[in-house]
């Protein structure tokens, strides 16, 4: 009975909008009462589940994100990005992308990308002839870029969830993040030559050289997040934290746009952000301890194994649910409470444990930019100020790539799997 009262609870205050951290703290208080379990066993739980070394990545990273962002980052990696590819027919479509997969290595969330990217290169596409429906539209496509290329939080969600290497989870991402930009781009350049969408001057090598220098300090970022994880140098709490010193730096002495006072109010509104994320995590362990307690994940990997045990069917099965559930649930609380279980299911019938992880989180992603809870989505139509519909049609064509390369990264494990197995062994 104290089993059934959870997940209805859990149901309940979903479809009535309770947020999920509430959801998920609300509906274990009810199995507690009901079980007889000492209240005093959700505190216990809550701190066990926030208190993991690895999960200061995210405070971490998300401080570094927002201290380069508000140095000048975001103008200077467009610039690069309109030198790099601007003169390609669609070119500043083709600019949004790759400034999208630049800043990927920087923010390692999908909505922060969106938000910087989108702010300056909606308004720009629009000037300069596109429509808006179509700017918002690639912006939510590119911005599911960022949590695939490391470093990426809801890497570090699914690492602190099941031990995993986040290490090895950054890896895994790079090459089906440079899958889903170059795909993205193909898609843009298809459309722009279809549309006759405009295409800026070619401006010289010169020009190219200039917006590379000026640049040079926030792409040396990405290189120093993925070079220290490479090296085994540091660790990825440890590189979170160097990136922040490294921003603090080069947004006071170099690109100068940070102030001693901005950089009190970035570090008071990463804070926020990151609690939000943490008091997820901390409610999800107690939901997920419960869930252990009563054998759940090992129930559903029994029901699904009695279906079939053909792994090409349990990949599309898993693939199906999570599009479902990206479709209406955040994408950290869907990880956290779906993860577990799924994880299960798919190391039964033998899929690698880092394959499972990518191609799970890039579904995820996917959900960002689908109605009727695509944050990335709802932000970039407010940016470009259209009505949502027309949004959620102009980016079909890109919902199409992504969906293509989540199969490859689906079905092709060397994808995900070779680069982690090459940089850390077997």
């Amino acid at each position: 009975m104290a089993t059934i009262l959870l997940f209805v609870t859990f149901i309940a205050c979903l479809i009535v909008g309770v947020p999920v951290a509430v959801t998920l703290g609300l509906s274990s208080f009810v199995y507690m009462v009901l079980s007889g379990i000492p209240i005093v066993a959700i505190p216990q739980k809550m701190y066990a589940g926030m208190d993991v070394f690895v999960l200061l990545c995210i405070p971490g990273f998300i401080l570094a994100g927002n201290l380069m962002n508000g140095g000048g980052i975001t103008e200077r990696i467009i610039r690069f990005a309109s030198a790099l590819v601007g003169w390609i027919r669609g070119g500043l479509g083709l600019t949004n992308i790759a400034g999208s997969m630049l800043f990927a290595g920087i923010s390692g969330t999908a909505v922060a990308d969106a938000a910087s990217i989108g702010s300056v290169m909606i308004p720009g596409m629009k000037r300069a002839g596109y429509s808006g429906a179509f700017a918002a539209a690639l912006t939510a496509a590119a911005s599911t870029v960022g949590p695939i290329i490391p470093p990426s939080v809801p890497m570090i969600i699914v690492g602190s969830l099941t031990g995993v290497s986040v290490g090895r989870m950054f890896m895994a991402g790079a090459i089906p993040g440079l899958l889903l930009g170059i795909g993205l781009m193909v898609t843009c350049y298809v459309m722009a030559r279809r549309n006759n969408f405009p295409r800026e001057p070619w401006r010289g090598a010169r020009e190219l050289w200039s917006a590379f220098l000026d640049a040079f300090w926030a792409l040396l970022m990405t290189a120093l997040i993925i070079g220290g994880l490479l090296s085994g140098l540091v660790t990825p709490t440890e590189t979170a934290i160097v990136a922040c010193l490294y921003a603090i730096v080069v947004g006071l002495f170099i690109y100068r746009g940070l102030t001693l006072s901005s950089i009190v109010t970035i570090i008071i509104d990463s804070s926020v952000s990151a609690a939000g994320i943490l008091v997820l995590v901390g409610f999800a362990n107690v939901f997920g301890w419960i869930l252990a307690a009563e054998q759940i994940p090992q129930a559903i990997s029994s029901a699904v194994l009695a279906i079939t045990d053909n792994q090409i069917l349990i990949i599309l099965m898993i693939n199906l649910l999570l599009l479902i559930v990206g479709m209406f649930m955040e994408t950290i609380a869907a990880l956290i409470i779906l993860f577990p279980p799924l994880l299960a299911v798919a190391t039964a019938s033998g899929i690698d444990p880092i394959h499972f992880a990518t191609f799970a989180v890039l579904n995820l992603m996917i959900g960002l930019t689908t109605p009727p809870v695509g944050v990335c989505l709802f932000l970039c139509a407010n940016i470009a100020r259209v009505p949502l519909s027309k949004v959620v049609v102009a980016i079909v064509p890109f919902l199409l790539t992504n969906l293509f390369v989540l199969a490859l990264v689906s079905y092709i494990p060397f994808l995900s799997t070779w680069l982690p197995n090459a940089v850390f062994g077997h």
